[in-house]
């Protein structure tokens, strides 16, 4: 009886938690609602992850409003400590996204992990993109109502190549392509804004988003800031672009796959000296690292060198028109 009761209870929370919208948080009228929503922050989770400089900046309420805000929304949402097992229970809603090579699957335990951020990187002509367009497809093999984002800033997105991934996988080209929303971003800032309307197409769209690509990450960074004083600034807001992709990935479970740049660094003087841009910023706030790099006889070879889980390891590939395989 007491099992029931507590379950009861427990329902009744969870619907109160459902049933609570911004409006309800102590302070938010309908003027700073409007206001918070138009810069983005427009659900519970938003509002508990922000920081009080963010809320100001955004409603024009005072920071001491701000911070009472966010600690109620914060309350609302339970963001406190969580036991192992919990975070067990969380990790079950994990996917694996698989590519369409087995050794890069076994090599990334499965496949491509949803709620993280993946970053390839490599030389030019080292499959990064490939990848991209196959994760594209992949996603939609594994559930064909899954929809892929694609964020272009070096106008590398081809449908042609959707097309010939999506025979290959014996998938409808045009369905495939359908399920795919593709953005050109024309500038960092621009880069920005479309990784923070991906949220958009969850929440008020309600796609089924299982993908976010970004190719390339730091592009348009790179152009844009260019000598050594411009380097904090560089990094501060490649650091904020970073976080947001984060946050993405965890709070609607997608897999953030991003492809880097790289740089030959002049301190190596033996081994390979390949260097991926945007330093620790970059590499610190992506989940899995993998350098790509080109093999024997036209393969490619996926290094994975960062992992929270799985050990460090190699897997030779070939891209090929009809799919990515083994080799």
């Amino acid at each position: 009886m007491s099992e029931k009761k507590e379950k009861k209870e427990v329902e009744q929370e969870v619907e109160q938690e459902k049933e609570m919208t911004v409006m309800d948080l102590p302070g938010v009228g309908p003027a700073t609602a409007d206001k918070l929503s138009v810069s983005g922050f427009e659900s519970l989770m938003a509002i508990a992850v922000a920081t009080p400089g963010e809320l100001v900046e955004a409603s024009g309420v005072g920071e001491a409003a701000a911070k009472k805000i966010i600690a109620a929304a914060r309350t609302a949402m339970r963001m406190g400590f969580e036991s192992g097992i919990d975070i067990l229970k969380k990790r079950e809603k994990v996917l694996k996204i698989p590519c369409g090579s087995s050794n890069v699957n076994t090599l990334l335990g499965g496949g491509f992990e949803t709620g993280a951020i993946v970053e390839c990187f490599g030389e030019f002509g080292s499959g990064k993109t490939q990848i991209a367009h196959d994760l594209a497809v992949q996603c939609q093999k594994q559930d064909p109502k899954a929809i892929a984002v694609f964020i272009d800033s070096e106008n590398t997105f081809r449908p042609e190549r959707i097309i010939e991934f999506s025979r290959g996988a014996g998938l409808d080209p045009e369905k495939v392509l359908g399920n795919i929303k593709v953005a050109r971003a024309y500038n960092s800032d621009h880069q920005m804004l479309l990784a923070e309307k991906v949220n958009d197409l969850v929440t008020k769209q309600n796609l089924n988003v299982k993908v976010v690509i970004v190719d390339s990450l730091t592009a348009h960074f790179r152009a844009e800031f260019i000598g050594r004083g411009t380097l904090a600034e560089r990094q501060q807001k490649l650091n904020k672009h970073m976080h947001e992709l984060l946050r993405v990935a965890d709070t609607h479970n997608v897999l953030v796959y991003v492809t880097n740049q790289v740089m030959a660094d002049p301190s190596v003087f033996f081994g390979d000296p390949t260097k991926s841009v945007g330093g620790n910023i970059v590499a610190h706030a992506s989940t899995f690292r993998i350098y790509l790099r080109k093999g024997k006889k036209g393969s490619r070879v996926a290094k994975l060198i960062d992992s929270p889980n799985l050990p460090d390891g190699e897997a030779p590939f070939m891209v090929e028109t009809p799919c990515i395989r083994d080799f």
